[in-house]
C-alpha cells in the first residue's frame, strides 16, 4: 500500500508527552504511531520519544484523506508553507484564516501533503523520480522525524510528500501516481476567475486522452472554493503514464 489512504496529523512532541497520551488525544493507537514513525531498528526503546521530534499520527477518517499540521510555539504560516513547498496564500485561503499572520498553538491546519509507506526496494531517489518531487522538498517535509535521513529509509515508514500545487489550485484527489480509470472524480480547492476550473488528461507523448472539461468551484475569488468534477477517457493513451492538468483559462496551470 504505497500511498496511504488515511488521514494523518503532523505533530511535534512536547515535554511530558507519551505515546499513549498522543494516541488517546488523536484517536490513534501506540502501535500505529510506532509503525508509521519508528521503523528504524536502531531504536532500542520504541516507547521512548523526545521533545522536538515530528511524528506522523494516523487518525480515523472517512474521505477525503487529508493531512493536517498542529502548530507549535514559534511557528508561522510562512514557515509551514515552506516546509510543505506550498504558497502562503494557498494554505491561508484553504484554512480560511482571517489573519494569516496570526496562527495559534493547537490550531489544526490543513496542509497540501500526502503520505507514502516505504516498500521493499524503495529509495528516496526512486520516490522522488516516481512522484516528480525534488528530494530537497521531501527532506523539508520530513524534517525532525525520528528514523528518517537522506541515507536510510526503512520498510513501513510513512513518508510525508508535498502535493503538487500552485498559488491558486491544489488537487486533493486523485493522489499523484494513482491509476486513472475511464471515469475519475477530481477534487480540490481553487481560487480562479469566475470559479471555473478546467481539467484534461494528457499522456507523456502530449496526446490529449481526456478532452477539456470544466467544473465550478463552490466559491469564487478571493476565496478558495472546493471543486469536484469528472474526467472521462476519450481516446486510448499512447504511453503508459501521463498527467492530469487542472487549471483556469486566465491563470497558470497546476499540473499533476
Amino acid at each position: 500500500m504505497p500511498v496511504v489512504r488515511q488521514s494523518h496529523v503532523v505533530y511535534t512532541v512536547q515535554p511530558g508527552d507519551t505515546l499513549s497520551a498522543i494516541a488517546a488525544r488523536f484517536g490513534s493507537t501506540v502501535l500505529e504511531i510506532q509503525r508509521a514513525n519508528l521503523q528504524d531498528p536502531r531504536f532500542i526503546e520504541p516507547n521512548v520519544i523526545f521533545p522536538g521530534w515530528t511524528l506522523v499520527i494516523p487518525v480515523p477518517t472517512v474521505r477525503p484523506f487529508d493531512t493536517t499540521y498542529l502548530p507549535v510555539p514559534g511557528d508561522t504560516l510562512f514557515r509551514i508553507s515552506q516546509r510543505f513547498s506550498a504558497h502562503f496564500d494557498l494554505i491561508a485561503g484553504v484554512n480560511r484564516l482571517q489573519d494569516p499572520n496570526l496562527i495559534f498553538v493547537g490550531q489544526l491546519l490543513w496542509v497540501p501533503a500526502f503520505v507514502y509507506e516505504i516498500e521493499v526496494g524503495d529509495t528516496l531517489f526512486g520516490i522522488s523520480r516516481r512522484f516528480q518531487i525534488p528530494i530537497t522538498k521531501i527532506l523539508a517535509a520530513n524534517e525532525g522525524r525520528p528514523g528518517f535521513s537522506l541515507d536510510f529509509i526503512f520498510v513501513g515508514f510513512r513518508l510525508l510528500l508535498p502535493l503538487p500545487s500552485s498559488r491558486n489550485i491544489v488537487v486533493t484527489h486523485p493522489f499523484p501516481g494513482d491509476i486513472m480509470p475511464s471515469r475519475e472524480l477530481v477534487e480540490g480547492f481553487a481560487r480562479v476567475f469566475e470559479a471555473n476550473v478546467l481539467m484534461q488528461i494528457r499522456d507523456d507523448n502530449g496526446v490529449i486522452v481526456s478532452a477539456e472539461r470544466f467544473t465550478t468551484a463552490l466559491e469564487g475569488p478571493p476565496a478558495y472554493g472546493y471543486f469536484s468534477g469528472t474526467v472521462l477517457i476519450d481516446r486510448p493513451p499512447t504511453s503508459p503514464s501521463g498527467q492530469l492538468w487542472v487549471y483556469s483559462a486566465v491563470q497558470s496551470m497546476a499540473v499533476l
